[in-house]
């Protein structure tokens, strides 16, 4: 019989975030990411460092003495391909702690797209790039391959299900979302439905999101959230199931839940309470793929995501100044594509991030909270605006480059 496994898996991503880009910029300056302010969070340098010294130092310590402490202890990363541009250029560090992380053996890194995309969405063949683009990048810096997967922002559907399946990945990572489940609990492996291969493993969202967005909201009926408390939630929520995946952002530890609210040592407390009971155990994505045969068969037919009250895209195409953005970015790929210009492309690629439209966002209440407490620009038509400038000087660009052949769409 197989142990009784929490699957830990954090998702650690900063974007290059577009710098007050005003229309007398266009067809002068091309640099889009590099706001000269530094005391704007426009400031891509600033934010990383910051975060570095709130998070990514720390948890990574954390992370490795649990590791060295508990021979059970494992967790599961996705990096994205923009965090790991900014970290060689400012904070080569914590690229290396990282690195000593996945060389325990113990911390699985999953596939995702390297810009951290809705690519999927609009162009299945620049979503492969990036797949394809990330995994080489992962290779390069950690010496491991790939096998399970993640799309942005946990978007999924069984359309993605089965293009990871055909593409060989053996595992892949969705919201466990009660409309969809239904009756079902999150607390199991499934098959999508129309794969052969692949297996599916679905966020605790309640048990998650306790930690990542409650832990330190003084208002919620269960602060201070003890790690005793926790511990006993999590045993009761897997009552005669044998895994639990707690799926969550890298920088809830440290940064969106602050040092001084007892995060770390929360966390700590819970890692060596949890594995102080012999039947208990952490699994990898891919352990608790490997342990445990799918429970039953799961279609999502709809588009889910781990954002919002909604769980779906209107997060990123809520409104129209999101959807003219995308479309307007993705009108531009032959184009781009074809002039073979490696900065050019690249740029056009650090574009499709899928923060850029978040931060256009225009919902209101709890969501409009969260969204304008991620972003770096004082309303989400600020945000479209410098977005949107962008834009015109990569077609600009593309103008002024040689043998485009000229502009479509």
């Amino acid at each position: 019989m197989s142990r009784r496994g929490i699957t830990l898996y954090l998702h650690v991503h900063q974007p290059w975030r577009v710098r007050k880009y005003s229309i007398f910029d266009t067809a002068h300056e091309h640099d889009y990411f590099s706001d000269p302010d530094t005391n704007t969070d426009r400031n891509n340098e600033k934010v990383l460092k910051k975060v570095a010294e709130k998070s990514y130092r720390p948890m990574n310590a954390l992370l490795l003495k649990l590791l060295e402490t508990h021979p059970e202890f494992k967790v599961s990363l996705s990096i994205t391909g923009t965090f790991l541009e900014q970290a060689q250029r400012w904070t080569p560090d914590v690229i290396e702690s990282f690195q000593r992380l996945v060389h325990t053996g113990r911390v699985e890194i999953v596939a995702e797209t390297y810009y951290h995309s809705l690519a999927f969405f609009y162009s299945r063949e620049e979503f492969v790039r990036q797949v394809e683009l990330h995994r080489a990048k992962i290779r390069e810096l950690f010496g491991v391959e790939t096998s399970v997967f993640r799309n942005t922002e946990l978007a999924y559907n069984d359309e993605l299900a089965k293009w990871a399946d055909d593409y060989g990945f053996k595992g892949i990572l969705a919201e466990g979302w009660d409309p969809v489940l239904e009756w079902r609990s999150p607390n199991h492996v499934y098959r999508p439905a129309g794969t052969e291969n692949i297996a599916l493993l679905l966020k605790n969202y309640r048990l998650s999101d306790d930690v990542a967005f409650r832990f330190s909201n003084k208002e919620w009926q269960q602060w201070p959230l003890s790690s005793d408390t926790y511990t006993s939630w999590a045993n009761d929520s897997l009552g005669d199931n044998a895994l639990v995946n707690l799926f969550m952002d890298y920088e809830t530890f440290g940064e969106h839940q602050w040092a001084d609210t007892g995060i770390f040592d929360f966390f700590e407390q819970f890692v060596g309470k949890w594995l102080s009971n012999s039947d208990n155990t952490f699994y990898t994505v891919s352990e608790a793929i490997e342990t445990h045969k799918p429970a039953g068969e799961l279609s999502m037919p709809r588009t889910v995501t781990w954002a919002d009250t909604e769980r779906d895209l209107t997060a990123w195409l809520g409104n129209n100044m999101q959807q003219e953005a995308l479309r307007y970015l993705y009108n531009l790929e032959s184009d781009i594509l074809r002039t073979n210009d490696r900065q050019l492309i690249a740029d056009w690629r650090s574009l499709q991030t899928s923060d850029h439209v978040y931060y256009m966002c225009t919902k209101w209440f709890t969501d409009g909270d969260v969204h304008a407490y991620f972003s770096p620009y004082d309303s989400p038509y600020d945000a479209f605006l410098y977005f949107m400038n962008a834009l015109r000087d990569l077609r600009y660009r593309l103008h002024a480059h040689h043998g485009t052949g000229g502009l479509h769409g």
